[in-house]
């Protein structure tokens, strides 16, 4: 096995924790909100992206590779996915103003990190 494969594997294997990770804390984070005048400002959303994306970045930097950033990705929002089929009265993201910024930002912060991390991949040696 190469040196390139053998870096993308360990970095899958870091992955796929990092993936539940940042979905059980940015499904716990992103219902987080503080009153001001009145109105909900719901702050977790921005930081439950904000960790997936730091993790992203860290994994695709680390590993040089786009592969862990993609399965950090695809592993939290199927989590989230899973989290969020509970039956009536049992799930743990509801489709209200955060639930759906959460989940919908989970694909958008992932593609925005791969077009980022795509400067940090291996060349060709």
């Amino acid at each position: 096995m190469n040196r390139r494969a053998a870096g993308t594997l360990r970095g899958i294997a870091v992955a796929v924790p990092a993936a539940l990770f940042a979905a059980l804390a940015g499904t716990a984070l992103h219902r987080q909100s503080v009153k001001a005048s009145g109105v909900d400002i719901f702050w977790g959303c921005a930081a439950a992206l904000l960790l997936l994306a730091a993790l992203q970045l860290l994994l695709g930097a680390w590993s040089r590779s786009l592969i862990p950033t993609a399965v950090v990705g695809i592993g939290c929002y199927a989590t989230v996915g899973f989290l969020s089929t509970g039956g009536t009265g049992k799930q743990l993201i509801v489709a209200d103003l955060p639930g759906n910024v959460w989940v919908f930002g989970i694909a958008a912060v992932t593609v925005v990190m791969l077009l980022w991390c795509h400067r940090y991949r291996r060349r060709r040696e």
